[in-house]
């Protein structure tokens, strides 16, 4: 059998290079391409592109060979603090729309096997996710559509353009609707951190005792699914014959002070919360509804949440300390 032959559009980010990993490790040859490189080098492509797919000349580049299967994940995207300030809105949905519209007219023209598109639990209403121990996402609870944010918008939007080159041109598609996904070797600060790497972040810089700073009150209500487990919906909605969209999520629904709770106890740290209400909190509760992958696909993501923050904790924790080595060591130089 030949080997087949995968790209992952993102592959510099943190889902897209441990996508890339998991294809290696079933045999794929893969061409990763992206902006930027994978800053934690956990990404081992056979070829690797340096671009911006944005431009329909560097898309074009990539299909110089037979291609089996696209992995789009590439997105202008971040955290509550890039997403929800309004500042990023034009790029965001500008930037994002351009290398969907380049890749999915491109898949066809190189008769690409199966296109997986990487959609949101953003683009679900927000009207239906006011109460915080009720919220509804069920993935035909999509419309009449009202999405929180311009990168909920532009996600439906692009999940429309597939489906629409699905009909029309045969394109052979996967979307799935990813409900914040977290783990080891992702963005744990800068801004575009997502909550639980940002939790993490603030309780291994903390010393017993002080306070930290949350987002809001506290009581909005999130589910958070481990990375490993992502990679693994991913994979198997590929290899099935269900176009999507579909949720891939966690259904452990938690507060975010639960959540701060739960880091706290892994570090073994008492630490006081300081709200603030003004910073952005999203919609004030969201969680997957997996009713569906389980239909579909028999399986649905299954790891406690407290185990994946131990996993991801040790891990950002090191960095920390790192990062806090390498400070230490530039002001020592500067002053010397």
């Amino acid at each position: 059998m030949a080997q087949k032959t995968a790209i992952v559009c993102g592959a510099g980010g943190f889902i897209g290079g441990h996508l890339v990993n998991r294809l290696k490790d079933e045999g794929y040859w893969v061409r990763g391409v992206d902006l930027k490189e994978n800053e934690w080098g956990n990404m081992n492509a056979d070829d690797f592109v340096l671009g911006d797919l944005r431009d329909p000349q560097v898309c074009a580049r990539l299909f110089d060979r037979p291609i089996d299967e696209v992995y789009q994940l590439a997105a202008d995207m971040g955290g509550a603090g890039y997403i929800f300030t309004g500042e990023h809105d034009a790029d965001v949905m500008h930037n994002s729309a351009l290398i969907n519209l380049n890749m999915a007219k491109l898949c066809v023209e190189h008769k690409v096997k199966k296109v997986f598109y990487s959609s949101s639990a953003c683009i679900y209403p927000a009207y239906n996710q006011q109460d915080p121990n009720n919220p509804k996402c069920s993935e035909d609870s999509a419309y009449p559509a009202m999405p929180d944010s311009e990168y909920g918008w532009e996600k439906l939007f692009s999940e429309r353009l597939y489906l629409a080159f699905m009909r029309n041109y045969g394109l052979n598609v996967r979307i799935a609707r990813l409900h914040n996904i977290f783990g080891p070797q992702g963005t744990w600060r800068g801004g575009r951190e997502k909550a639980p790497a940002a939790i993490c972040r603030k309780v291994a810089m903390a010393k017993d005792g002080d306070e930290i700073e949350i987002w809001g009150d506290g009581n909005q209500t999130r589910s958070f699914l481990y990375i490993d487990e992502c990679i693994e919906g991913i994979r198997r909605l590929m290899e099935s014959d269900f176009p999507g969209p579909v949720n891939i999520g966690s259904e452990e629904m938690v507060t975010i002070n639960q959540l701060v709770d739960m880091v706290c106890e892994i570090a073994g740290k008492r630490l006081k919360k300081r709200h603030d209400l003004t910073k952005p909190q999203g919609v004030r509760g969201r969680n997957s509804d997996n009713r569906l992958i389980r239909e579909k696909l028999g399986w649905a993501p299954s790891m406690p949440l407290k185990e994946g923050l131990r996993r991801t904790y040790a891990w950002i924790e090191q960095e920390v300390q790192r990062w806090l080595r390498e400070k230490a060591r530039e002001e020592a130089a500067s002053i010397a």
